[in-house]
């Protein structure tokens, strides 16, 4: 492709620009996310929800998808931190959600809040936040003054309702993250989580999630979906080939192979799992 020069503007110390809180990706979202559709930062909140199923803290993971395309994401997991950070000063839920490179998946020692975890670390929610128009999260989570409830909201990636707690009423769960996400279409292709996709990506979490229920409802139609193997991909396996095998038992062979302690690039009982079936 052919231009036609122009002559440039002068060039100074004035020229260089300076890019704070969530503005580079406002500015630069395909550095940061797949802008077909709002599928990956929804993705980013589900894969929050499936790392502390991974940890063992959560056991249910339910989405929904609302009639004006936005979703709801909850789990049942320990609930995001809301005290202030002993250096920032500032609620964790705040940072989270605010500002890139923050988050609790980086130190991957034994004992760490995430010995091992998916996603993008540190930048995930904060970019679903600054590509979303509105955002509102809950942290059902008890403090050191007797609250357990937590409300945060923002718009366009920037902090309109400041976090307020109360204390728990009879319903509530315990413990457990809720975040409502509606996407900002004029950073996608189409505004439209693409269903397939959606139910592929849940299905596929519940098969890497031994035991974890997860659920999707659809407000247009009514529809729920839910997902649950208890074996995980041997379970999947026996699903999605029943029948295959004219009565015969399936052939399978599995094994799994995890690090130890001191590995010097995975963390401990980081590895893998396999299972290969012939029908």
């Amino acid at each position: 492709m052919a231009t036609r020069q122009r002559k440039q503007g002068g060039y100074s110390e004035a020229s260089i620009k300076v890019l704070k809180g969530l503005e580079p990706v406002r500015q630069r979202p395909g550095m940061y996310t797949r802008t077909e559709s709002p599928l990956h930062i929804v993705q980013e909140v589900i894969d929050n929800s499936a790392d502390e199923a991974l940890g063992g803290h959560a056991t249910s993971i339910d989405v929904v998808l609302h009639k004006d395309g936005s979703l709801t994401v909850q789990d049942d997991g320990r609930g995001i931190p809301v005290g202030p950070h002993p250096e920032e000063r500032v609620p964790v839920v705040e940072i989270v959600y605010t500002r890139l490179h923050a988050g609790g998946k980086f130190d991957k020692a034994a004992g760490g809040a995430y010995s091992f975890s998916g996603g993008l670390h540190g930048v995930g929610v904060s970019v679903t936040n600054a590509l979303s128009s509105r955002l509102e999260v809950t942290v059902w989570r008890p403090d050191e003054q007797g609250n357990l409830v937590h409300t945060i909201a923002f718009a366009n990636g920037e902090l309109v309702r400041k976090l307020s707690s109360r204390p728990g009423t009879r319903g509530d769960p315990r413990h457990g993250t809720r975040v409502h996400v509606v996407p900002n279409p004029k950073y996608f292709d189409s505004p439209t989580v693409p269903m397939a996709d959606l139910v592929r990506l849940l299905r596929s979490k519940a098969v890497l999630l031994p035991g974890v229920k997860v659920t999707l409802t659809v407000e247009k139609t009514g529809e729920r979906s839910s997902w649950q193997y208890e074996k995980g991909l041997r379970g999947y396996l026996d699903e999605v080939l029943h029948g295959h095998g004219a009565g015969e038992p399936l052939l399978v062979f599995e094994g799994e192979q995890y690090t130890d302690e001191g590995h010097d690039t995975f963390a401990e009982g980081e590895g893998a799992q396999w299972v290969v079936a012939f029908t």
